[in-house]
C-alpha cells in the first residue's frame, strides 16, 4: 500500500515525532523531503539521515510561502508536522505557534492540492481541551479556554483542522487528520517542560521528581513506534478523519512518575509544585475508530516504552543536559 505514494515530504522532520516518521517513511521505500526551521527541531535528529540516496532536508520556515523556495512541489504524500508541541515551547514561542498552524498549514495545503497529492495533518488531543466527555471520541467538540496560555497551540490546530477540512471541501484535496494524543520515547528533549522527559532527566541526575498539582491528573502516553504506524496507517488508507491516534491506557502523572523510578532503580522523592493553568484534569483516547478502520492498535507496553526510553536518555539527552 505504501508504495502508491512516491515522494513524501514531513514539514517538522527534524522534530522529536517528525524525525522517527522520515526514519520509517525511507524504510518503507519512500522518498522523503523533510522540511523544517529548527525553531525547536534539532539538526541531531536528522544527522544519521544525511547521506542516505532517498533523503534531502530543505531548511524552511512553512510560516512563508513555498513557491518561490527550495521546497520540492513534485511530492504525493504530505505530513504537515511543523509546529511548537510541549508547553514550554509554544507559550515562548506563542505567536508563531499560532502562525504556522494558520499560515504554515495554508502553505502546506496549498502544495498538497497543487500537486494532487494526500495530505495528513498531524492535530493533537489538546483539540479536546480540559475534557468534560471521557473517554474522548471524535465527534467531541472540546472544552477549550481559547484565552488562556495553552489557546496558542489549542487554538492553532482547531483552526488548522477547520482549514483541512475547507480545503476537502472546497478543492477536493485528498486530506486526513490525525489526532495525536501524549507521545513518548528517544529524541525528546530533556528541557521541553513535557512530563516524562522532566522525570526520567530527573531521576537521573538524581534530584526529586517533581510533579504538578496532586499528581492524579491522568494522561495516555503512547510510545512513539505505535504513533509513528498510526500516523502511516491513516495516511495509507482513504479515510479523512479525524482518528484518535493514542494510547487508551489512562495513567495519573503521579504514577508515571513512580514507574520511573521503579524502572531507574533511584531513590528520590516526588515532591509536589503549582499545577498548570488549565492542565486538563483527564486524557484518555477512544480508539474504536482507529481500531476498526486502521486495524491500529499500541503494541508497546508502557513499562517497555519506558526502558528504551530511558536507555536513550541515559546514552544521550542527559549528558548534554548535565553539560549545558
Amino acid at each position: 500500500m505504501a508504495n502508491r505514494f512516491g515522494h513524501a515530504l514531513v514539514t517538522g522532520g527534524a522534530g522529536f515525532l517528525g524525525s522517527q516518521l522520515c526514519e520509517r517513511l525511507l524504510g518503507n521505500g519512500h522518498r522523503v523531503t523533510c522540511v523544517d526551521s529548527f525553531a525547536t527541531g534539532r539538526p541531531d535528529n536528522i544527522a544519521h539521515l544525511h547521506g542516505h540516496p532517498r533523503f534531502e532536508l530543505v531548511e524552511h520556515d512553512m510560516t512563508r510561502p513555498v513557491e518561490g523556495s527550495a521546497v520540492p512541489t513534485d511530492v504525493d504524500l504530505v505530513f504537515h508536522l511543523a509546529s511548537a508541541a510541549s508547553p514550554k515551547d509554544y507559550q515562548r514561542l506563542a505567536i508563531d505557534t499560532l502562525r504556522v498552524g494558520a499560515l504554515g498549514t495554508e502553505h502546506a495545503l496549498r502544495l498538497a492540492a497543487n500537486a494532487g497529492a494526500r495530505f495528513l495533518l498531524t492535530s493533537t488531543s489538546e483539540v479536546y481541551g480540559d475534557p468534560l466527555e471521557h473517554p474522548q471520541r471524535e465527534t467531541y467538540w472540546g472544552n477549550v479556554n481559547p484565552i488562556g496560555p495553552r489557546s496558542v497551540y489549542d487554538e492553532a490546530k482547531r483552526y488548522a483542522e477547520a482549514l483541512t477540512m475547507a480545503y476537502l471541501r472546497e478543492h477536493g484535496t485528498n486530506v486526513a487528520i490525525a489526532r495525536v494524543f501524549n507521545t513518548y520515547g528517544p529524541r525528546m528533549r530533556a528541557d521541553d517542560g513535557r512530563v516524562i522527559p522532566a522525570f526520567i532527566t530527573q531521576a537521573l541526575t538524581g534530584r526529586p521528581l517533581t510533579v504538578a498539582g496532586t499528581g492524579e491528573q491522568t494522561r495516555s502516553v503512547c510510545y512513539v513506534d505505535d504513533t509513528v504506524g498510526g500516523l502511516l496507517s491513516l495516511a495509507y488508507s482513504s479515510l479523512h478523519g479525524p482518528v484518535n491516534i493514542g494510547n487508551p491506557d489512562e495513567l495519573s502523572v503521579r504514577r508515571i512518575a513512580e514507574e520511573i523510578l521503579s524502572l531507574t532503580g533511584v531513590s528520590v522523592a516526588v515532591t509536589t509544585v503549582e499545577g498548570a493553568v488549565d492542565d486538563p484534569r483527564r486524557r484518555c483516547p477512544d480508539i474504536t475508530l482507529a481500531r476498526a478502520e486502521l486495524g491500529w492498535l499500541p503494541s508497546v507496553g508502557l513499562r517497555e516504552g519506558l526502558n528504551r526510553t530511558i536507555a536513550w536518555f541515559a546514552r544521550n539527552a542527559v549528558a548534554d543536559h548535565v553539560s549545558a
